[in-house]
This record gives structure tokens, C-alpha cells and sequence, in this order.
């Protein structure tokens, strides 16, 4: 017999798992409100486990043939001094543009199987399908229909520009300051991606003429960067985090990706987590003959990791951008990095 599976979101998570599923025999249908994959946006980390789960739909080694390796970074303050440096050469990232990562996931799937411009249906307008998977991001509708209001994601205290200018770069590098951090990275498409992140209060309407004067002063790969930036190559987000939910699963439905544990962005994961949540679940799915035993080995398997990443990248943010701690946070950076 031939299962089935509905995906609400066709983000990272909802193609890698449609993927998967659609490889093991499944019957798969993918709800996606946007018209196309989108064919702009920044440049993702994709860190070791991330590239197992690509290799285990397929997709491990066109990541690594569009990426950028990411072996060596360094952490910087503003004056441009470095305050310690990090070696990935046992432990190597690749940098994807979402945009690239998204073609890759989709090039493979069965014509007709994403629908898009389609909301998703409510979930128990879906019946017919074996399981549900609610991989419709940050303000997930799958989420709320589950658990109710109370467990939408919180503001962080932060919020980020993120973009890309034309131009090479080899290396990652980060800068840290009280309240601020300023970020550069290599990317594909002969590009050099930048982010930016400053607390202040949820819907700062800062765009570029802010972050010239706020970074004004910092080193000059930044002011370069900055220069270079035009309106119509950056986003600008608020940062938010999930609370942590009861269960990534209710009934036949289950959640992954930004619907189940949104984090801040500092340790670089969440795209990464999407995908080997996406992986996690459709090995469960395709090795059980039991939805909810599969759905629940999930749960028990996913949601403690994800739920310590949540609380990591928390603790990295208020690290990266402590004030009157930055003399502790230098020495544990240097000591972490073996430079002391």
C-alpha cells in the first residue's frame, strides 16, 4: 500500500522531506502559498549534519559543487583587531544561497507535486492523507491550529539586515560589539554575502542610510561592504524564537523546521535543523508501518536536540553582543580557539 503525506510549506524542510518521502514510494502533495521558489536571498550554512541529510536525499554533492567551503573565520572588533579565529578544516561548512538550495532540493521532484500559489488547507480538511507535516515556518498556521496562540514566537530583543554585493571573498569573518554585530561570508554566484544585527526595539525602520551610520565607524571591510549595498539586495527582519512547544506531534500531524523551534541565528543552524528534521522524520515514516510510533520516535528524537540549539543561540547572541562583559567574552574566545 501506498502511503501518503501532505506538506503545508515548501521551504527548506517541506521539499527536503517531500524528497525523502517521495523517493521511499510515497504519494506526496506540497501546499505552498508563494507563486515560484524565490530567486533572491542570503547565503545559508551548511554545516556537517546538514550534508549528511542532503546525501541521504540526494543532494549532498550539488550543495557542495554550488557552495562556498567555509574552512577558516575569524572574530573581529570593530577596530578590525581580531579577538580569536576558528578552523573548520576537520569540520567544513558549505555556504548555499537559499535560492540555489531551494533549485536543488525541487529539481527532483515529480512535476506537479508543489502546488503553488495554494494555502495550505487546514489540517483536518485533511484527511485522506496518512500523515501531515507542517513545515510552514516561523508564523505557522499548522502550529497554531495544534497548539493554540500561546506558543508564538517571542521577540529576541534584536532584529537584522541581511544582503549581498558583487565581489569575491575566501574567508568569514564577524565582528562583535556591544549591542551590534556585522557579519561578511562568502557566497555563491560571485557574490559576497553581510549581515547585520543590532538590539533595539521590534520594528526598527532603519535600511541602509541607519546601518551606514551606526557601523559608520567599524573597520573597513564593513564600511566597503556597506558602500557597495544597494536597497533592492537586502532583507531586514525581526529576530524571533520559539517557545518550547509540549510536542513536535499531534496526531497524524507533525511539525518541523521554523514551525517547531525558530532560534536565533548566531550559531548559523536553523536551515540546518530543517533539513535534518526533514531526514529524521522520513526515515521514522519509511521504517515504521506505524504512523503515530513513527511520529512519536521523532518527537522524542528532535525536539530535546532542537530545543538545546534554541537555548544555544540565545546564549551566543547575548555573548556575541555583550557590553560590560567583553573582556570575559575575548579570553573565553581566545581560550575556545586555543590562542591564549
Amino acid at each position: 500500500m501506498t502511503h501518503s503525506a501532505a506538506v503545508l510549506g515548501g521551504g527548506i524542510g517541506g521539499l527536503a522531506v517531500a524528497r525523502y518521502l517521495s523517493r521511499a514510494g510515497w504519494h506526496v502533495e506540497v501546499f505552498e502559498r508563494a507563486d515560484t521558489l524565490p530567486t533572491s536571498g542570503t547565503a545559508l550554512g551548511m554545516w556537517p549534519q546538514a550534508l549528511d541529510a542532503l546525501d541521504a536525499i540526494g543532494a549532498g554533492d550539488r550543495v557542495r559543487t554550488l557552495g562556498s567551503p567555509q574552512h577558516r573565520g575569524s572574530l573581529l572588533r570593530p577596530d578590525g583587531s581580531v579577538i580569536g579565529t576558528i578552523d573548520n578544516r576537520d569540520r567544513t561548512a558549505y555556504l548555499l544561497s537559499r535560492p540555489a538550495l531551494l533549485a536543488t532540493l525541487a529539481e527532483t521532484l515529480p512535476d506537479g507535486m508543489i502546488s503553488f500559489g495554494t494555502p495550505a488547507p487546514a489540517v483536518d480538511a485533511l484527511t485522506d492523507h496518512d500523515v501531515v507535516i507542517g513545515a510552514d515556518g516561523l508564523r505557522s498556521p499548522t502550529r497554531r491550529q495544534l497548539f493554540g496562540e500561546k506558543f508564538e514566537p517571542r521577540y529576541t530583543g534584536a532584529t537584522a539586515w541581511r544582503g549581498w554585493v558583487p565581489g569575491h571573498r575566501d574567508t568569514v569573518s564577524e565582528t562583535w560589539d556591544a549591542d551590534a554585530l556585522f557579519g561578511i561570508t562568502p557566497r555563491d554566484g560571485d557574490l559576497v554575502n553581510w549581515f547585520a544585527c543590532v538590539r533595539t526595539d521590534a520594528g526598527h525602520p532603519g535600511g541602509l542610510d541607519y546601518l551606514r551610520s551606526r557601523f559608520g565607524n567599524w573597520h573597513a571591510d564593513v564600511r566597503a561592504v556597506l558602500d557597495a549595498a544597494t536597497p533592492d539586495a537586502m532583507l531586514h527582519h525581526d529576530l524571533y524564537e520559539s517557545p518550547a512547544l509540549p510536542s513536535y506531534v499531534s496526531g497524524n500531524t507533525a511539525l518541523l523546521g521554523d514551525a517547531a523551534h525558530a532560534m536565533a541565528p548566531n550559531l548559523g543552524r536553523g536551515a540546518c535543523e530543517a533539513l535534518v528534521d526533514a531526514v529524521a522524520l522520513g526515515r521514522f515514516l519509511t521504517a515504521d508501518t506505524d504512523i503515530h510510533t513513527a511520529l512519536h520516535r521523532y518527537d522524542r528524537t528532535r525536539r530535546p536536540a532542537t530545543r538545546r540549539l534554541v537555548r544555544g543561540s540565545r546564549v551566543m547572541s547575548s555573548l556575541a553582543m555583550t557590553g560590560r562583559l567583553r573582556p570575559l567574552r575575548d579570553l573565553t574566545v581566545k581560550l575556545a580557539a586555543g590562542l591564549a
